[in-house]
């Protein structure tokens, strides 16, 4: 996170305002885009309910000059992609069953409104992990998402 939206996001975090995150990312990788200081992050995130999963989560962060020059100081656009991949031994635990899934991480992409969100369906009639990454914002839905899946591989004896 650049230190201009970690400045950005201080007073909200500080006030309370900010929500708990289902889990943790850490970033391994900060693509340069151009001059004006834009990147593309990559983080991981590991599922907390779904251990032995990892989703690579890639997303589009602001600059300072990109910000001066277009305004629109204190947020980032909606875009975001994922890839999940079993990376161990799955051991799943108490996770969610219905239709609308599971937040497995949640991030701010603005300073109020907008959060960008990874969330789990268990596909169960085909034994399918699908993680889903997409914005939410109070208003203005987007239908910018990306979607992983991850088989759940039960071994025969």
């Amino acid at each position: 996170m650049s230190i201009f939206k970690r400045a950005a996001f201080a007073p909200i975090a500080a006030l309370g305002f900010a929500l708990p995150l289902a889990a943790t990312a850490d970033v391994v990788g900060n693509v340069d885009v151009d001059w004006l200081g834009n990147d593309i992050v990559v983080e991981a995130v590991q599922d907390p309910e779904v251990k032995g999963v990892t989703c690579h989560l890639a997303y589009f962060e602001r600059g300072l000059i990109d910000r001066l020059q277009k305004g629109n100081w204190f947020e980032d656009p909606s875009n975001s992609s994922i890839s999940c991949r079993q990376t161990g031994p799955i051991e799943i635990g108490d996770i969610s069953r219905d239709d609308e899934g599971e937040t497995v991480f949640s991030e701010r992409r603005s300073v109020i409104f907008k959060t960008l969100k990874v969330k789990r369906i268990f596909d169960e009639e085909n034994n399918t992990l699908v993680y889903i990454s997409h914005a939410r914002d109070v208003q203005n839905g987007s239908a910018k998402m990306s979607m992983s899946t991850v088989p759940l591989y039960i071994p025969t004896k």
